[in-house]
C-alpha cells in the first residue's frame, strides 16, 4: 500500500526570547558585515545552489545569512558552548566581530534565505530535506 502524493499545511509556533541588544545600525561591527559582503559578492553564489549543484529554485538577490548566531542574539551567547565549536571565541569583547565575520555568514538567494522554504522560515529538517526533494516547500 502506498500513500498518494499530497500537500500538508505545516504551522510552527513558538516564542523566541531575544536578549537585550543595541539597534543593529549602531553596532560597531555592522561595518564588518558590509565589508564582508562587498569583498565577496562578485564571486558569491547561493549556498543552497552550491550544495545541490542546481540554481533552478533560486530567486531574488544574494543576501547574507547569520549561519549560527543572529546579531540580535549575540548578547545571550553561552560563550563556553560557542568556544567548543569555534575555539578562541570565549572573549565577550570579540563575539560581535565574530558574529559579523565569514565564520558566521553564508550567502543565500532571497528565496532560500527568507522565502517559504528559506532557512529563516522552514524548519531545519524541512530545509535540509529541500536540498534533495525538488519543490518540497511552497506558500
Amino acid at each position: 500500500m502506498v500513500t498518494d502524493a499530497h500537500d500538508q499545511k505545516v504551522t510552527h509556533s513558538y516564542t523566541v526570547h531575544y536578549p537585550a541588544h543595541e539597534p543593529r545600525k549602531s553596532d560597531k561591527h555592522y561595518a564588518d558585515f558590509h565589508a564582508y559582503r562587498r569583498a565577496h559578492i562578485k564571486t558569491a553564489k547561493c549556498a543552497f545552489a552550491e550544495r545541490t549543484g542546481d540554481e533552478s529554485e533560486c530567486g531574488g538577490v544574494l543576501e547574507l545569512h547569520h549561519s549560527h548566531v543572529e546579531f540580535a542574539m549575540q548578547n545571550g551567547i553561552a560563550l563556553e558552548r560557542l568556544e567548543r565549536e569555534y575555539p578562541g571565541i570565549s572573549n565577550p569583547d570579540e563575539v560581535g566581530a565574530w558574529v559579523e565575520s565569514g565564520k558566521n555568514l553564508t550567502f543565500y538567494c532571497t528565496a532560500h534565505h527568507r522565502g517559504p522554504g528559506g532557512v529563516h522560515v522552514s524548519s531545519s529538517a524541512d530545509f535540509e530535506a529541500e536540498h534533495f526533494v525538488k519543490g518540497l516547500i511552497s506558500e
